[in-house]
């Protein structure tokens, strides 16, 4: 069974005509008399009574029902499939790091919910390397992350840059210094975050380059909890500058600078190589690769 033969039963019963059905359908009344035909053998059924005026029998009043129900439906789709491309809607789910999230999604998404209020955006928190593995298995839509790995299953795009810094407690033995080296690390206690997460990898890396043995306090999942932990001068950390901004002006914690640590990492977006993308997931996309770093970045 196919649409074209539901037209033609549903233009048969309107004109109760073969002829003039084939007529408004452009079609050949042999065509006509074929394709309800083949509905008939499908079905096992007699559908129309050809002799002289054509009518439908109980068996083609009741398909007639149905068909006319088949027919609004797929219109109905094809009106919705219409109505995505002129007004983008839909959901999106987005991974994204705790830190991303509380920092620079509050600005992005005000912004674009209010540009596109049909488009429903659901964040799901996670380190780095699960944004990436979530993204490649269709868990979710996009992810924002740091872009430390590289995989061929995914598409990338660079939105902005931040860099790690060391941070202490007003109240810190450091906290009256503006500049240390990483060796200063040596003997002080660390607040790290957990080994899956990107900052934690990148500065597993600088203190392996140093031959540097940390003395890890506590390892904690996000940012958030690391920067409690900070300001109760349980430890130093090294964690995202974007992170710490609030914290910064607020005079919660200082940041020290070190020269090892000067080199910036690029967040960006997430996508798997390929897929479809919805005209929700295409809007937000476009919306996302549009915006000044600066948006990003800017304070709350």
């Amino acid at each position: 069974m196919n649409i074209n033969q539901l037209e033609t039963l549903v233009t048969i019963s309107k004109t109760m005509s073969f002829r003039k059905a084939g007529e408004l359908l452009n079609l050949t009344q042999p065509a006509v008399s074929a394709q309800i035909r083949s509905l008939e053998e499908e079905f096992q059924t007699t559908l129309i009574d050809r002799n002289q005026p054509v009518t439908l029998t109980d068996s083609g009043r009741l398909f007639l029902d149905h068909a006319m129900r088949i027919l609004q439906i797929v219109d109905d789709l094809r009106e919705r499939l219409n109505d995505l491309q002129q007004t983008p809607q839909g959901h999106i789910r987005l991974g994204t790091t705790t830190s991303i999230a509380m920092q620079i999604l509050p600005r992005v998404l005000s912004y674009f919910q209010d540009q596109f209020p049909m488009i429903k955006t659901t964040i799901h928190s996670m380190t780095s390397s699960q944004i990436m593995t979530c993204v490649e298995n269709g868990t979710v839509d996009m992810g924002i992350a740091y872009l430390f790995e590289k995989s061929p299953q995914l598409e990338t795009s660079v939105l902005y840059y931040d860099t790690f810094e060391l941070v202490v407690s007003p109240r810190h033995p450091l906290a009256r210094r503006s500049h240390v080296t990483l060796d200063a690390l040596r003997n002080i206690p660390l607040i790290m975050l957990t080994p899956d997460t990107a900052g934690r990898r990148f500065v597993d890396q600088m203190l392996k380059k140093y031959e540097i043995v940390p003395h890890i306090v506590m390892e904690l999942s996000s940012s958030e909890e690391v920067k409690r932990m900070v300001e109760l001068d349980l430890g130093a950390a090294i964690i995202s500058k974007l992170s710490i901004s609030n914290e910064l002006r607020l005079g919660t914690l200082k940041m020290i600078k070190v020269n090892e640590l000067e080199s910036s990492h690029p967040v960006g977006v997430i996508y798997k190589s390929g897929r479809y993308l919805n005209s929700a997931m295409q809007q937000f996309l476009s919306d996302l690769k549009g915006m000044p770093e600066t948006q990003f970045l800017g304070s709350e």
